[in-house]
């Protein structure tokens, strides 16, 4: 009994003599940069982004060949000929439909749900990271897959407007008819480029909130690509215009309007709070399942 008193007040008297290291959490930026290392080192991530470098050069090569010239009715595509500014936005317009949705699907996939198929997962549930904090890696390394994927289309769009199709000595011809200048057409490209960005990061959001309740990333592609094409179905239904509110691909093309002088900000800023919309649900989903899931 005494031996068992004693070994006792030995082990408190260790206890309270040897205080237990805190565990310290890595800084916040060392972690996203470890997610940026880790999602620029996949090869798929590597090709889909020289894929998407193609796109306008592709259209710009198209174009080129066609030589078509802008008029009544030839569309976006004909207003691209003798008119480089033009591409860059084209190009985001059409790849914002299936392409870049497509591609930022495959990051939110392999962000959760693949790292659960590897298994890789566990442990950094178990590491002093912080549930948050992990949330917020995941949501860093596809937001920057859709920056990359849009500015990629947007840079070489410019470079392929100007080398194959050539410009109006470096102004803007609006689909209204006037001219812009450099500085003006840039800005206009750069607005784009956020918008799209934001739209994409609706997206991202969603389909983090189904990874997160999956281990099979095909299982998220599938839903996210699904999701979209209900909602193209859907907002061709004229019986169903009362929902297109409501839907996330209403106003995809609302990026055009950055072509028209003045430009009309209504519908960019109307999809741009459906998608804040989107994100926030997106995000409380993630969040709620990461915090309650088992390591």
């Amino acid at each position: 009994m005494t031996a068992m008193t004693e070994s006792t007040r030995a082990a408190a008297l260790a206890r309270t003599t040897v205080p237990t290291a805190a565990p310290r959490h890595a800084p916040m930026g060392r972690l996203l940069a470890a997610e940026a290392r880790w999602v620029l080192r996949r090869p798929r991530t590597l090709v889909m982004l020289g894929v998407f470098a193609l796109v306008p050069v592709l259209i710009a090569i198209g174009v080129a060949v066609a030589d078509d010239t802008p008029g009544p009715g030839s569309g976006l595509i004909g207003a691209i000929a003798g008119n480089g500014f033009v591409l860059p936005i084209v190009s985001m317009t059409m790849a914002l439909g299936l392409l870049l949705p497509l591609a930022v699907a495959m990051a939110a996939a392999d962000a959760i749900a693949g790292e659960t198929a590897h298994g890789t997962l566990r442990g950094l549930l178990v590491a002093p990271v912080g549930r948050l904090r992990l949330v917020g890696m995941k949501a860093f390394g596809v937001l920057l897959v859709a920056t990359l994927a849009t500015t990629a289309i947007a840079v070489m769009g410019l470079l392929a407007g100007f080398a194959v199709i050539g410009g109006a000595d470096g102004q803007l011809i609006t689909l209204s008819g006037t001219t812009l200048g450099l500085g003006e057409a840039l800005a206009r490209v750069a607005l784009v480029v956020v918008w799209t960005v934001g739209q994409l990061a609706a997206v991202g959001a969603v389909a983090l909130a189904i990874s997160a309740y999956t281990e099979h990333p095909l299982v998220v592609l599938a839903s996210v690509l699904g999701g979209l094409i209900v909602f193209g179905v859907l907002s061709a239904i004229p019986a169903l215009d009362w929902l297109q509110p409501y839907l996330l691909t209403s106003g995809w093309t609302a990026g055009v309007d950055a072509l028209r002088d003045p430009t009309p900000y209504g519908g960019m800023i109307e999809s741009s709070l459906r998608a804040l919309c989107y994100l926030g649900l997106g995000a409380g989903v993630t969040v709620h399942r990461m915090l309650r899931r088992d390591a």
